[in-house]
């Protein structure tokens, strides 16, 4: 049996197994939003090598919290956090304008499913990059494997310092923003957001802190150590498992 069988098998218990290497055990809700019928099948696919379990314990989302999946992809996440949320809370999936445009699957996957019964707490919202805006103060701002993007022509190269601002104003107090991204080498900053889609985590950190959070921990769940930060993170023989970064950070 796969670990996502065994996580479905699971669900309804009162905890979850989530490698068969570790004895590491996680809430029930967890395994609960990781076995959601709802979730398509290509999500299914990409559990393992997302580490999801581990993943979804570090961001700590709770119910009741309101939180906004910035740079939302298809909704791998969105859908996630819609059931660790619960009817209490509320999902705001936020594509950014200049990202829809280069990739218009994304916010058509999301709006097929954001608003359904089955996700009722889920809303999507277009903005442009420079412009966020959002309709209350929220618990958690999640954005996944695209921080290094807001660094790029095509996204308008947006003023970092200004959007990380509007980042840290738009969290309640003691919220928390979490950056998951590929690892660029040590000492490269911003030189290869473009070229390979990566950052390094040294450039996110003092970019965020400097826009007032307060780094407070990070995660090892996605590092891998044979990814020597060379190659693009399309490229085949590294897609899907490059090195990648968690990093959490709370507004003070």
């Amino acid at each position: 049996m796969n670990r996502s069988s065994r996580m479905i098998l699971l669900a309804s218990c009162a905890f979850v197994a989530v490698s068969a290497a570790m004895a590491v055990e996680l809430p029930s809700r967890i395994g609960l939003a990781i076995a959601d019928p709802g979730r398509p099948a290509d999500d299914r696919a990409l559990d393992d090598s997302r580490h999801v379990a581990e993943v979804l314990a570090f961001a700590d989302i709770r119910p009741g919290n309101k939180v906004v999946d910035l740079m939302p992809g298809k909704g791998y996440y969105t859908r996630l956090f819609s059931k660790l949320a619960g009817p209490d809370g509320k999902v705001y999936a936020l594509q950014p304008t200049e990202m829809d445009k280069v990739s218009p699957k994304g916010l058509q996957s999301l709006r097929s499913f954001a608003g359904t019964p089955a996700y009722a707490n889920v809303v999507v919202l277009v903005q442009p990059v420079s412009a966020i805006s959002l309709p209350e103060k929220v618990d958690v701002i999640w954005t996944s494997q695209n921080y290094h993007d807001l660094h790029d022509p095509f996204m308008g190269s947006p003023d970092i310092a200004m959007l990380d601002a509007t980042l840290f104003n738009a969290l309640k107090p003691n919220g928390t923003l979490i950056v998951l991204d590929h690892a660029a080498a040590a000492g490269s900053g911003t030189s290869h957001t473009d070229d390979l889609h990566r950052i390094d985590p040294a450039a996110v950190k003092a970019e965020l802190t400097a826009a007032g959070f307060r780094f407070v921990g990070e995660s090892d769940a996605l590092r891998n150590p044979a990814d020597n930060h060379t190659l693009g993170i399309r490229d085949a023989s590294i897609r899907g498992h490059t090195d990648r970064f968690i990093l959490k950070f709370t507004k003070p």
